[in-house]
C-alpha cells in the first residue's frame, strides 16, 4: 500500500464518508485522479479528488472558482471536505451525464445542451469575476500559441523552425488588436466532456460544471469558443452560428467586433491544442491525444481564413505542416520519449 493511499484512507476516515464503498471514476489531462464514494446503506454518493501536491497540483484555485461559481447560483460541485495541504477533496457528485455522453444518446437534446451552456456564459459574464486571477493576456496567449511550435512542429519536423518569433509576435499583434479584453471568468476548458446535464434543475443551473480550476481573466469569447469548437466532438456548423449569435444578442456585444475575437481566440486556442495535444503524447505518454488533431487543424483552417488573422495565417501556413496519416504516426513513434523536455 503506497503512501499516497493511507493519506487518503487517513482522510476520508475523518469525514462523513468513513464507511463509504469507493470505486474508480475516469481521469483527466492531469495527474488528478477521481474516485466515487457511495455509502452502502443509502447510496447516496460523493466524489473524491486525489490531486497529489509532489506531482504540481493544488487544489485550492478549485476550492476558490467552485465557492464563487456555486455563490452565483451556479451549478459547480459543493465541497463536502477538504484537505488542501494533502491534495484531496469530496465534492458533490453531479452524476455521469456528460454533454458527450447525452448526446449521442438522444440527438433531439444536442440544441438545447448547447443553449442552455451558451446562456451560462452570458449569466456568467454579468458578474465581476472573483479576486486573484491571472489574466489571459495576448502575450500569455502568444506564449500559448507557440506550443504548436514546441511541440507539434517539433514532434513533425525534428525542429521548432526559424519563425516561431516572427509567429509569436504576430499572433500577439492580432490578440492585442482584436481580442485584449480580460473582464471576465474565463475556465478555458468549458467543453462537452466538462459539462454535466443536470436536467431536474431549472435555467442555467442544468449545466454541471467540472474542471474550472484553470479559470483566468479573459475574453468573453474565449470559454464560447472552447464549447462550439470543440476538439473532442464535432459541433454542427448551424448551432456553432447560432450560439454566436445568442450570445451577442444577450451580452449586447458588437456582431462584427466579438465575431471577429471569436475567429482571433478560435485561432489561437487551436494553435494551443495542436501543442499540448502533441506534448500529451511525446512527454506523456498519452498517445491517443494524437487522433484528435485532425479536428483542432480544421478548426484552425477556419478561424486562420478571417482577415484578421492573415498575418498569422501566412505564417502558420507556411510552416505547420498538415497532420497527414504519416506526420501523426510520427507523432505516436515519439511517444513518452521526450519526459524531461
Amino acid at each position: 500500500m503506497t503512501d499516497r493511499v493511507l493519506l487518503q484512507q487517513a482522510f476520508i476516515a475523518q469525514t462523513d464518508w468513513a464507511d463509504a464503498i469507493i470505486a474508480p471514476l475516469a481521469g483527466d489531462a492531469s495527474n488528478r485522479r477521481y474516485l466515487r464514494l457511495t455509502r452502502a446503506a443509502t447510496g447516496e454518493t460523493a466524489v473524491l479528488m486525489d490531486a497529489p501536491p509532489e506531482k504540481g497540483e493544488d487544489v485550492r484555485p478549485f476550492l476558490h472558482i467552485a465557492r464563487y461559481l456555486t455563490g452565483l447560483g451556479l451549478s459547480a460541485p459543493r465541497i463536502l471536505a477538504e484537505d488542501t495541504e494533502n491534495g484531496f477533496l469530496i465534492l458533490e457528485d453531479l452524476g455521469d451525464a456528460l454533454f458527450a455522453r447525452v448526446i449521442p444518446k438522444d440527438a433531439n437534446l444536442e440544441l438545447p445542451l448547447y443553449t442552455a451552456a451558451t446562456d451560462l456564459l452570458a449569466e456568467l459574464h454579468r458578474h465581476a469575476p472573483p479576486p486573484n486571477l491571472a489574466a489571459y493576456s495576448p502575450g500569455v496567449m502568444a506564449d500559448m500559441a507557440a506550443l504548436a511550435f514546441d511541440w507539434y512542429l517539433l514532434g513533425a519536423t525534428g525542429d521548432i523552425g526559424a519563425q516561431r518569433g516572427t509567429f509569436h509576435a504576430a499572433i500577439k499583434t492580432s490578440l492585442s488588436t482584436h481580442a485584449s479584453e480580460t473582464n471576465v471568468l474565463i475556465q478555458r476548458d468549458y467543453h462537452a466532456e466538462n459539462l454535466l446535464w443536470l436536467g431536474d434543475r431549472a435555467g442555467v443551473a442544468r449545466v454541471g460544471l467540472l474542471d474550472f480550476q484553470d479559470a483566468m481573466l479573459g475574453h468573453p469569447a474565449y470559454d464560447l469558443v472552447s464549447i462550439l469548437q470543440d476538439a473532442r466532438r464535432d459541433v454542427p456548423p448551424a448551432i456553432e452560428q447560432a450560439m454566436i449569435a445568442r450570445y451577442i444578442d444577450k451580452s449586447g456585444a458588437d456582431p462584427e467586433t466579438f465575431e471577429t475575437a471569436y475567429r482571433c481566440l478560435g485561432a489561437q486556442r487551436n494553435l494551443r491544442i495542436l501543442g499540448v495535444f502533441a506534448r500529451l503524447c511525446m512527454r506523456d505518454g498519452k498517445a491517443h491525444y494524437v487522433d484528435l488533431i485532425p479536428r483542432v487543424w480544421a478548426h484552425l483552417g477556419h478561424d486562420l481564413s478571417h482577415p484578421a488573422m492573415a498575418p498569422v495565417a501566412e505564417i502558420a501556413r507556411a510552416v505547420l505542416p498538415p497532420p497527414t496519416p504519416t506526420i501523426l504516426q510520427r507523432l505516436k513513434d515519439l511517444c513518452a520519449s521526450k519526459p524531461t523536455r
